[in-house]
């Protein structure tokens, strides 16, 4: 794809987003135009079951600088944010929220932001308008993930940012089958600054990222991003092997001091039920791990498109 100078582009993933879909287009179209000749909005259809598909198609048709993404199934919202920048034109790129928390008016701040020197600018959503629960799983997350990648995170970044061109072609040549957008920009270095953003709460229905989808996701993640879990059960495992060595020495010195007539039945059950159940959860933390190197060797494509509209292949 060619770069357009002074040309933004806007990716918006899109599921359940029907609703939003309209205004998010016509305030875009409002708050770009100070700043930008030109811009493009690529809406990534992620096999949402409402109306997105047919709203989104309805747009393209009115005004050419929308594109339309239908992908073939759910694949997930980081691979639609991956197939929205594998087609985008602009030489500054926006990642935002189709459920319009991420206020488009922030993005002449964010450009302004990244003229002063930065290839990257976070939106920093200070003040979350989520749930409790929600933020509440956002800090687990993050306390968790930074133990065990031995980095420090932010809580309040998500995708919501400006990009330059050259940081998103580098993001587009990570091979990884598991991706998480934001943190594949802080992985990729660049000059990065942050902009406190309003974070708004969401105006109807409720977020599909349910507990079930955010713990699998986290999971993934952490297992993408880490190898720490075998190095702590590498820890333990040798921990357990310099306690078995203590206890052996101590018991054997009581049976030669002539104080163990009875061998413990007890003891033994218990000590047999815990290293078994220790190795079962190394042996599944390798399988975990191995079967990740599996899905990778398959090279199979993170994401398949249905349809294209506005939008020339070539």
């Amino acid at each position: 794809m060619s770069v357009h100078s002074n040309r933004l582009s806007v990716v918006v993933p899109v599921y359940m987003g029907c609703e939003f879909i309209l205004e998010l287009y016509e305030r875009v179209k409002q708050s770009v135009a100070q700043s930008f000749t030109d811009f493009e909005l690529v809406f990534v259809n992620d096999a949402s079951p409402d109306d997105s598909w047919s709203e989104i198609s309805s747009l393209c048709k009115k005004d050419v600088r929308v594109k339309g993404i239908n992908l073939s199934r759910n694949f997930g919202q980081h691979y639609a944010i991956t197939a929205g920048l594998s087609h985008v034109t602009g030489e500054w790129v926006v990642v935002m929220d189709c459920d319009l928390q991420d206020a488009p008016e922030e993005i002449p701040r964010l450009y302004q932001k990244a003229c002063e020197g930065s290839s990257v600018v976070f939106a920093q959503r200070i003040e979350r308008e989520d749930s409790w629960f929600k933020r509440a799983q956002s800090a687990a997350f993050h306390i968790m993930f930074d133990y065990l990648t031995d980095r420090k995170s932010d809580p309040t970044v998500a995708n919501f940012g400006i990009y330059h061109r050259k940081v998103i072609d580098a993001v587009l040549e990570f091979g990884d089958c598991v991706k998480c957008f934001p943190l594949i920009v802080a992985y990729v270095g660049f000059k990065t600054a942050y902009l406190p953003v309003v974070h708004y709460a969401r105006k109807t229905g409720k977020s599909s990222y349910t507990l079930r989808k955010a713990l699998g996701f986290a999971a993934e993640l952490m297992l993408a991003y880490s190898n720490k879990p075998l190095r702590l059960f590498t820890s333990v495992g040798f921990g357990i092997v310099a306690l078995s060595a203590m206890i052996g020495f101590y018991f054997f010195f009581l049976y030669m001091a002539g104080k163990i007539t009875v061998s413990g039945f007890t003891s033994l059950i218990l000590s047999i039920w815990a290293v078994g159940g220790l190795l079962m959860m190394q042996v599944g933390v390798v399988g975990v791990y191995l079967g990740r190197v599996f899905n990778q060797t398959k090279n199979r494509p993170i994401f398949v498109v249905d349809e294209l509209v506005n939008i020339n292949e070539g």
